[in-house]
């Protein structure tokens, strides 16, 4: 169990990962965070960019299912019910135990699985606390609220890690 805030690949947005990059490393499943990764939190819906992303990385062979630490269910219940996905609420990111259920509900392991996530405390630290590939993106919409800057500014310097040792293997 490791206890890393570095993600193993930074990307701007959820659009720029792409199934290839997933199926290249063997990953089945890919675990999404819901606010800020996939929309921002004051977007209610999916739109039609997430839809096609989405029916990408299914014909690509890679189920996509939400982690979310969200406190109010309704959100993500409706917004998962419109993309016919799955999803485990109330995850308890960075815990284990969140992880270990969705891999459980999709039969694949660690080694199998993505975690996509904007935020280093919660979902990439949880993703290597679990064996999970840590993807981490900006956050969509931006960072909202003095605590979401405050939070994302702290992650700075582990993105930069990130950044920086993805040079050192090129």
């Amino acid at each position: 169990m490791s206890f890393s805030l570095i993600p193993y690949i930074l990307l701007p947005s959820y659009a720029d990962l792409t199934p290839q990059m997933l199926t290249e490393r063997g990953i089945r499943l890919l675990l999404c965070d819901l606010d800020y990764t996939l929309a921002p939190k004051y977007v209610p819906r999916p739109d039609e960019a997430l839809r096609t992303w989405l029916a990408d990385m299914e014909r690509a062979g890679v189920r996509v299912m939400i982690l979310s630490n969200n406190r109010s269910p309704a959100r993500v219940e409706r917004f998962c019910r419109d993309l016919g996905i799955d999803y485990v609420g109330h995850a308890g990111k960075p815990s284990v135990r969140g992880y270990r259920q969705a891999m459980e509900k999709a039969g694949v392991t660690p080694a199998q699985t993505a975690m996509l996530g904007d935020k280093l405390l919660t979902d990439v630290l949880g993703a290597n606390r679990s064996g999970v590939l840590a993807v981490m993106v900006e956050p969509a919409g931006g960072p909202k609220g003095l605590w979401n800057h405050v939070l994302h500014g702290l992650q700075r310097p582990f993105k930069a890690l990130c950044r920086s040792r993805k040079e050192g293997e090129t």
